[in-house]
């Protein structure tokens, strides 16, 4: 078990309603958020219920949940009315910009 789990991170404290989060929408495997600390007109995170550090720990065993985080940021961008342009990616480790150890797909957009 990694530091990370031990030490609960800030997305299993959010899945367990021990932080409060703005949740678009969530259902058994994921939830999508928004981002507290935004860096476009429109962002937010689409979170698996299901700890993963990184993409470089998720195995073939994920390959279900990571397509449902992918159209889950689709059903997302459109009930936010950016669906005809917006930008999806995923932070992986620390040295790609990875800040919180639990996989999260960043949806980004609003720009005119």
């Amino acid at each position: 078990m990694s530091t990370q789990e031990k030490e609960k991170d800030p997305f299993c404290k959010i899945r367990d309603k021990e932080l409060p989060a703005e949740i678009l929408f969530e259902d058994n495997d994921l939830m999508v958020i928004k981002n507290i600390a935004p860096k476009t007109p429109v962002h937010y995170l689409v979170i698996p219920k299901k700890h993963i550090e990184t993409i470089n720990a998720a195995t073939q065993q994920d390959t279900e949940l990571l397509g449902k985080m992918m159209l889950a940021a689709q059903r997302a961008a459109r009930e936010l009315s950016i669906h005809n342009g917006y930008k999806l990616s995923f932070n992986v480790e620390k040295g790609g910009g990875q800040e919180v150890f639990h996989i999260h797909l960043h949806l980004v957009g609003g720009w005119e």
